[in-house]
C-alpha cells in the first residue's frame, strides 16, 4: 500500500470508535483468549519477554497488564549523563526548535503553542529551544521515565484526533503531533522548565501518569488542566512518570541553551531507555 493511500484511509476510519473498542478489549480479562492474543502479539512483533520482570505470558490477566509490563531491575542501566533517553523506541526527529516551530517531517512542522494546547506563555518558554520526538513501536517497553530530575508543575489534557503516529503518517499528516490527543506534563528541573508530551494515537486506549492514574478516558472534548505547584511532586532521573496503554509517541522539549544532544543521536535510530541523550549546553 502506498503512503498516500495509507494516510487517506486514516481520514476515513472511525478512529474514536476503534480506539474505544480497543481500550475495552485491552482491559478485558478474557482468560485463554487474552493469553492467545498476547502470544500472537509477542510472535508477530518480536517482543523480548526475557527482559520482562514477569516473562510468563499466561500469567497476564489482561492485554493492558502485558502491554505495560515492568522490566527486570537491571534491564535498562542509566547512563552517567545530564539527560537520558526517557523511553524505548526510535528517534523520529530531534534538534533545535526554529523560533516556535518544531520539525515533524519533510514539508511538515507545527508550533509549540499548538502542541501544548494553545498556551502562548508556556510555549514562549521553549522558543529556540531543543526537542526530541520519540516513537514507540508495538514491540517496545511502554513505560515513560524522566530524562532528568524534575518537580511537576502542571498537566494538561488536550483533546484531538487519533491518527496513527508511525513514520508514514508523520510524513503525510500536517501538524500530526499537535493535532492528536495529548497529555502535556510540565516540570521544573535543575536547568529550568521542561515538558514531556504524551501523544495519543489510533487504538491507544489511554495514557496514564503515576501521580494521576489514567488521564483518558474520559474524553470530554475540551481541554482539562491540573496544577501541582503547591505540591512537592519530585521525580528522580530515570524514575517512571507515565505509560501508554497501547503505543504512541513522546515529544520532549527544553528551553534554549539547555540541552546539547549526544553525538550518537540520529533520526530513525533505535533508542533505549536510560541511554545518553545529551549534556547540559555549554
Amino acid at each position: 500500500m502506498s503512503d498516500r493511500l495509507a494516510v487517506l484511509l486514516q481520514y476515513l476510519l472511525p478512529k474514536q470508535a476503534l480506539t474505544a473498542l480497543a481500550g475495552k478489549f485491552a482491559g478485558a480479562r478474557a482468560g485463554g483468549l487474552t493469553t492467545a492474543v498476547i502470544r500472537w502479539f509477542v510472535g508477530r512483533y518480536g517482543v523480548n519477554m526475557a527482559e520482562a520482570a514477569n516473562p510468563d505470558i499466561a500469567s497476564y490477566a489482561s492485554f493492558n497488564d502485558f502491554f505495560t509490563r515492568p522490566l527486570k531491575p537491571d534491564a535498562r542501566p542509566l547512563a552517567a549523563a545530564d539527560f537520558i533517553c526517557p523511553v524505548d523506541g526510535a528517534i523520529s526527529q530531534f534538534g533545535v526548535i526554529d523560533g516556535d516551530r518544531i520539525f515533524q517531517a519533510k514539508g511538515h512542522d507545527y508550533s509549540t503553542a499548538a502542541l501544548v494546547g494553545g498556551d502562548a506563555a508556556l510555549a514562549a518558554r521553549f522558543e529556540n529551544g531543543s526537542f526530541a520526538t520519540l516513537y514507540l513501536s508495538p514491540k517496545d517497553y511502554h513505560r515513560i521515565h524522566m530524562p532528568c530530575a524534575g518537580r511537576l508543575l502542571r498537566m494538561i489534557h488536550v483533546p484531538g484526533d487519533l491518527f496513527s503516529v508511525n513514520p508514514v503518517t508523520a510524513r503525510g499528516v500536517t501538524g500530526l503531533f499537535a493535532r492528536n490527543e495529548r497529555v502535556v506534563c510540565v516540570f521544573e528541573g535543575e536547568w529550568g522548565l521542561f515538558a514531556m508530551v504524551l501523544v495519543g494515537a489510533t487504538i491507544v486506549g489511554s495514557m496514564a501518569t503515576v501521580w494521576h492514574g489514567v488521564v483518558n478516558p474520559p474524553r470530554p472534548g475540551h481541554l482539562r488542566e491540573w496544577g501541582y505547584e503547591n505540591r512537592q511532586l519530585v521525580f528522580r532521573q530515570g524514575e517512571e512518570m507515565g505509560r501508554f496503554l497501547l503505543g504512541s509517541t513522546v515529544v520532549v522539549m527544553f528551553p534554549k541553551s539547555t540541552l546539547e544532544f549526544s553525538a550518537g543521536w540520529a533520526p530513525q535510530r533505535p533508542i533505549r531507555l536510560g541511554e545518553n541523550m545529551g549534556a547540559r549546553a555549554a
